[in-house]
């Protein structure tokens, strides 16, 4: 299982996110970031930044 806080990105937002895996991950954060911060595309530097933060949990 893995995670990933929205806020070591974007501070101050509060969500978290929880996955299987990093994919899993990146589909919610897609959604998250369309829905919550308006962005309707996620630009490739954003993603590897979420990549760097997403946590295993144990």
């Amino acid at each position: 299982m893995k995670e990933f806080f929205c806020g070591a990105v974007v501070p101050g937002c509060s969500a978290r996110f929880e996955g299987e895996n990093e994919d899993a991950i990146l589909a919610q954060v897609a959604r998250h970031a369309h829905d919550a911060h308006g962005m309707e595309h996620v630009p490739d530097d954003v993603i590897e930044e979420v990549r760097g933060q997403i946590r295993d949990v144990s």
